[in-house]
């Protein structure tokens, strides 16, 4: 972002069909990434997402008020250029996921966890058929081979929007399979959230609300959530 104009320049803003997608107009010409490659995106929606913000500028661009083109960007700049490298880095998630490694104490988060996190497995066994296996404790314990192998493959069958998409969805809550049930609906994403955070509600609920904490897992959420919905955007 660092490279756009800081002045606005345009009057008009558009988009229209194009090979591949949709490319985004600024008074008639197509608008580029800032590694200078077409930006093209692959819905409408997504199109009229980033003309939405692009139109939305005043006379300074703040590129902080334009989430969905920054995603556009990652994906067509950085995604795009190491799709295979980055799915790996995804799918080792899967080795040691979030919702996996469980205290050992006391008696009622590890009830908390359980209750929140092994519906979780059982969705994903059912869905994916992969297995992945609570452990006790923080040591690693390695997961069944195939499970994780279905999970990798389906991490790289996501096109380089979606695996943009699904990079933030994973890394912030911590788990693979938090990741998954966001991209297939399986709970609200309010809800997908709350269960990624079960111990640091536990930690707030023993020791009193951290403002410094909360204001950074609001920076969080607010990620989680964008994140979601450029996925929704890569598919309508």
């Amino acid at each position: 972002m660092s490279e756009w104009a800081k002045k606005r320049f345009w009057k008009e803003t558009t988009y229209e069909a194009t090979d591949g997608g949709f490319k985004v107009l600024l008074d008639g010409r197509g608008l580029k990434t800032p590694a200078k490659a077409p930006l093209v995106v692959p819905t409408e929606a997504m199109a009229k997402a980033v003309v939405a913000e692009w139109d939305a500028q005043d006379e300074k661009i703040d590129p902080t008020s334009m989430p969905v083109t920054r995603s556009v960007n990652a994906a067509i700049d950085k995604v795009a250029v190491q799709h295979d490298e980055v799915a790996d880095m995804l799918a080792e998630y899967g080795g040691s996921d979030l919702v996996c490694y469980r205290a050992t104490t006391p008696e009622e988060l590890i009830a908390r966890q359980a209750a929140a996190w092994d519906p979780l497995l059982d969705w994903a066994a059912e869905t994916f058929d992969a297995r992945l296996k609570p452990v006790a404790g923080v040591m690693f314990a390695a997961q069944d081979a195939d499970a994780l192998s279905k999970l990798s493959e389906k991490t790289h069958n996501f096109d380089n929007f979606e695996l943009a998409a699904f990079h933030d969805l994973v890394g912030i809550s911590g788990s693979l399979i938090i990741g998954f049930a966001a991209t297939c609906d399986l709970h609200p994403i309010e809800t997908l959230w709350e269960l990624s955070r079960i111990d640091e509600q536990w930690q707030e609920d023993q020791w009193g609300r951290d403002e410094d904490a909360a204001e950074e897992a609001e920076k969080k959420r607010q990620a989680f959530m964008h994140a979601y919905t450029f996925f929704k955007l890569s598919k309508d």
